[in-house]
């Protein structure tokens, strides 16, 4: 089988076919409507309508990749601070030290360590939306997987892959089912217990598949640090430090509005002070953070790239044509098959719509008015969408933080393809029994 390009190749390649597509796709546009107060632009449900437009030029082609940097400049530099903060970390062998602690302690019976991890970030992900943070984690996360005898692909199953599920099922996500059911005027985490019970059910199997998995396939162990080494207070007091600035920063993500900007300055603060309390000085913490910001270069760009693709398609007028497109169909169908369909036009669109909140955005004005239309509930319609267009996380190359992790980790998209693409069927498996059973009992 011929091995794909590499990442960078890759999101060349989309960007050159989205240029074309903008070329071959009608041009059309809805009409759009700007909340004074919250600020959040949404579409006008009927207001479709194809337009005439000058076609993009070469010039734009060339112009995305700055501006798909610049758009996301907030998220590139958390990942350049989250790179030099983890960086010092992990060169002080204070958090590898704690791990290899646990690892020690687990002995005989990794799999808890594996399984806890996953609880771990799965929660991460069904209540704050965490994805793009697990960039700069990955060198140590991939060393904490190695360290059970667990290979790379576990590694990022069990942080990114666990907390895309946690996403996709979460009934408090506030990126994507409280904004979805903001737009569909419903009550705020209405119909909790019944999302809960399916986060449930899908981490069950997702991690058996997962420990299954590691257990096929596991390697030589390769400890993080000294095995039997106690922690020392200076090591005690880090380890306080790192577990105090993710408990501010979620705390801060979930009840004070926090965006990338404020996470950035914590973790910039966590890596200075755990420089200074490891005793590296003032000039060689800075040094060190400077190493650790180059070694996110990489992965910054990816992301950067991958954010140009949505770019060009609303630069080229199309991507309201390919949302018309998507849902035109469902009008026709009987409710249970119009759920689904709606679930899986969302996954499709989210190959060009990069973020599942800019998606809520976009779609939920266009199938709010269609649900209702025929006999779907909107609480339905919130559920095809989140379950839709967040499991796809984990798959579309257009996820820059999915793009970065695998670039910063050294696995091909393609490897990553024949790894993931049974976990994500089962996840679509439990996510057609969810929609089914909302529309046959009412939900």
């Amino acid at each position: 089988m011929k091995k794909l390009p590499n990442a960078f190749t890759l999101m060349l390649g989309l960007l050159c076919m989205t240029w074309a597509a903008t070329f071959i796709i009608p041009k059309g546009s809805y009409t759009r409507i700007t909340d004074s107060e919250s600020g959040l632009t949404t579409v006008v449900n009927g207001s479709y309508k194809e337009i005439e437009a000058e076609s993009l030029d070469i010039f734009d082609l060339l112009l995305i990749v700055p501006e798909g940097l610049i758009s996301r400049a907030d998220l590139i530099v958390l990942i350049f601070l989250l790179g030099g903060c983890f960086f010092i970390v992990e060169k002080t062998g204070v958090l590898g030290h704690g791990l290899q602690w646990v690892v020690d302690r687990l002995k005989g019976r990794d799999w808890i360590a594996l399984m806890l991890v996953s609880v771990i970030f799965a929660t991460g992900g069904a209540t704050i939306g965490m994805q793009e943070e697990f960039i700069a984690l990955t060198p140590l996360l991939i060393a904490f997987s190695r360290s059970m005898g667990y290979n790379a692909f576990v590694a990022i199953g069990m942080s990114f892959g666990a907390a895309v599920i946690g996403s996709a099922f979460s009934p408090m996500n506030p990126f994507a089912v409280v904004l979805a059911q903001k737009e569909a005027e419903l009550p705020l985490l209405s119909g909790l217990n019944f999302r809960l019970a399916f986060l449930i059910l899908v981490l069950a199997l997702y991690l058996l598949f997962l420990w299954r998995y590691a257990r096929l396939n596991r390697m030589e162990k390769i400890p993080m640090s000294d095995s039997g080494t106690p922690i020392s207070m200076r090591s005690g007091i880090i380890l306080g430090l790192i577990a105090l600035t993710f408990g501010v920063v979620t705390y801060g993500l979930l009840f004070l509005g926090w965006g990338f900007n404020e996470i950035s300055a914590f973790f910039f603060l966590l890596g200075l002070l755990t420089g200074l309390i490891a005793g590296l000085g003032l000039d060689r913490t800075c040094l060190m953070y400077v190493d650790g910001m180059k070694e996110m270069t990489y992965a910054a760009v990816i992301l950067g790239l991958a954010s140009g693709i949505p770019i060009l398609l609303e630069k080229g007028q199309i991507l309201d044509t390919v949302i018309h497109t998507a849902f035109t169909p469902m009008e026709s169908l009987p409710p249970s098959m119009s759920a689904l369909g709606m679930m899986g036009s969302q996954a499709l669109l989210h190959f060009p719509i990069m973020s599942y909140s800019a998606q809520a955005l976009m779609t939920m004005p266009v199938l709010i008015p269609l649900s209702d239309l025929v006999g779907v509930s909107r609480q339905v319609c919130v559920l095809a969408y989140q379950y839709g267009a967040v499991n796809m996380d984990m798959f579309v190359p257009t996820n820059g933080a999915l793009m970065a992790i695998l670039a910063v980790a050294g696995i091909s998209y393609d490897k990553w393809v024949r790894f993931v693409w049974k976990p994500l069927l089962l996840c679509f498996a439990v996510a057609t029994l969810g929609v089914l059973t909302a529309v046959y009992t009412g939900f």
